[in-house]
């Protein structure tokens, strides 16, 4: 009888799993299909490099970096700190280069233990033939390393199913008025 009911209990199982599948198998149909590549016109993927100069202004009369939310603790790391950006991006260190976009999104500072930063911005693009098209940054930046690392995660435009990595250096910080500019190195596969 143990037999006849182990053996019943097994067979159930596999019935079950083998409907489950099935079920599942046609769900995914209606929501999720494979593509062509070319429907979508990607074509070989290549790497490129670009140099830029991020200026993170918060001083003056017209900042491109503004507080939106205190640290509300009392911290030597600023935990808990939001600033909004809208910096320029530009061909040399000098503000007064070339604009090739702009830096658009937020830093906040997210550790307790040293002044590291949760960076998420779009580089948008605003010359020649990346003019309008987006590279995505969301990552780490521990400000006083010499070279941080942080992941592209995406982008749009000609960055479409974009993916890499920036290395950011600083390259001058005025302690008296806050800003600073960092040389951005930016390596991204994209089609």
């Amino acid at each position: 009888m143990a037999r006849s009911v182990a053996t019943q209990f097994l067979i159930f199982s596999i019935l079950s799993s083998f409907a489950l599948i099935l079920v599942q198998g046609e769900d995914d149909q209606e929501f999720v299909r494979a593509m062509d590549r070319d429907l979508l016109g990607l074509k070989q993927e290549k790497l490129s490099h670009f140099r830029l100069y991020w200026h993170d202004i918060v001083s003056g009369k017209n900042p491109s970096s503004v507080p939106v939310v205190k640290s509300p603790i009392n911290s030597t790391t600023l935990f808990g700190f939001v600033s909004m950006i809208d910096n320029p991006l530009t061909e040399k260190p000098e503000l007064s280069s070339k604009l090739l976009g702009r830096a658009q999104g937020f830093y906040a500072s997210a550790s307790q233990e040293e002044i590291g930063l949760l960076m998420s911005m779009n580089f948008h693009f605003v010359q020649g033939k990346y003019n309008g098209s987006t590279i995505t940054v969301l990552g780490r930046n521990p400000v006083f390393d010499k070279v941080r690392e942080m992941p592209v995660i995406g982008g749009s435009g000609l960055f479409r199913f974009a993916r890499g990595y920036v290395e950011a250096r600083t390259h001058t910080f005025t302690p008296s008025t806050g800003d600073a500019i960092v040389e951005y190195n930016v390596y991204v596969l994209h089609y």
